[in-house]
């Protein structure tokens, strides 16, 4: 099994299969547009810019369950992702990533890459920790997203090679990203 089992739902309601992104290197992001979090959109959009013609994707899902960080409905996410950050990688509707009711995309990017746990000796995921505690208990123990702006690094065949929780710096996640390029283009001239 792989992510390109998944069908999803685009802002404006259509179902997408992910077997359309087949042989690319995806980052796989919730996100909300009123969270502390929500200025890494530029550092997305950035890495997107730098990789986007070298088969690589962002894919962001927008997300309320985390304090109700994303109120409105998916197209005026969409549009303040947009017009705020010059989000330009697509952006997907709204989904539930913990719970009984988390779509089933996410239910299979936990189980591929399980919560590390917090690195206390790192202050921003101790901050995060606590806030995790004070505003969505729910959510602390086992491998549930913690908050928003997780993210799941997918390889070129479909498999969830990392997970990065949100207060992870964007300069490792576009090092793995490199390195997944270019393993896929050393391949392509063995080939």
């Amino acid at each position: 099994m792989n992510i390109y089992q998944f069908d999803v739902e685009r802002v404006n309601g259509e179902t997408l299969s992910l077997s359309q992104y087949k042989g690319k290197v995806l980052l796989i992001v919730n996100t909300a547009s009123k969270c502390k979090f929500t200025s890494q959109f530029e550092d997305l959009q950035k890495l997107y810019e730098e990789f986007r013609d070298q088969n690589f994707e962002i894919l962001g899902f927008l997300c309320n369950q985390f304090a109700g960080q994303e109120p409105g409905s998916s197209i005026e996410a969409a549009e303040f992702c947009q017009s705020t950050y010059g989000v330009s990688f697509p952006m997907f509707g709204k989904v539930n990533v913990n719970g009984e009711d988390a779509h089933p995309l996410f239910k299979y990017l936990k189980e591929q890459q399980p919560f590390r746990g917090f690195n206390e000796n790192i202050i921003q995921e101790k901050l995060l920790k606590l806030m995790v505690l004070e505003k969505t208990p729910e959510w602390y123990i086992g491998d549930e997203l913690k908050w928003n702006f997780t993210k799941f690094l997918v390889d070129q065949k479909g498999n969830v090679v990392r997970r990065y929780e949100p207060t992870d710096d964007i300069f490792n996640i576009k090092e793995d990203v490199q390195r997944l390029i270019r393993y896929q283009n050393d391949s392509a001239i063995v080939s």
